[in-house]
């Protein structure tokens, strides 16, 4: 793609308010070369992406709203201040994927690390 190109997309995307696009462009289209995606595949890894950057901004912003004092995961829950709660229950319950679209460095499930 030619850089005048790839200039007016990234122009494109910062002023419709998509600054993940305007930034990982080649990345997206290094991956989209690579796994030979169609258009409507590249459209949809983009989209899918900007998507879980808001969502992630989104929920950090709430968190921080929240004024919690910080994370905990269950290991470091402290059963004994709901002794009602079943700790082995509470391990049997579906576990989120082990990875947050920060640590594959553009966004979501479809990112390869």
């Amino acid at each position: 793609m030619s850089e005048s190109v790839t200039a007016r997309i990234r122009a494109t995307a910062i002023r419709l308010g998509l600054p993940h696009l305007a930034q990982g462009l080649d990345g997206y289209l290094s991956r989209a070369d690579a796994a030979k995606m169609g258009y409507l595949d590249l459209l949809d890894l983009v989209l899918e992406e900007e998507l879980a950057v808001r969502e992630d901004r989104r929920f950090r912003g709430a968190l921080r709203l929240s004024k919690l004092p910080h994370h905990k995961t269950l290991d470091q829950y402290d059963f004994s201040f709901q002794p009602d709660l079943d700790p082995r229950k509470i391990g049997d319950l579906p576990q989120p994927p082990p990875w947050t679209p920060h640590d594959l460095g553009h966004g979501t499930k479809n990112a390869s690390p």
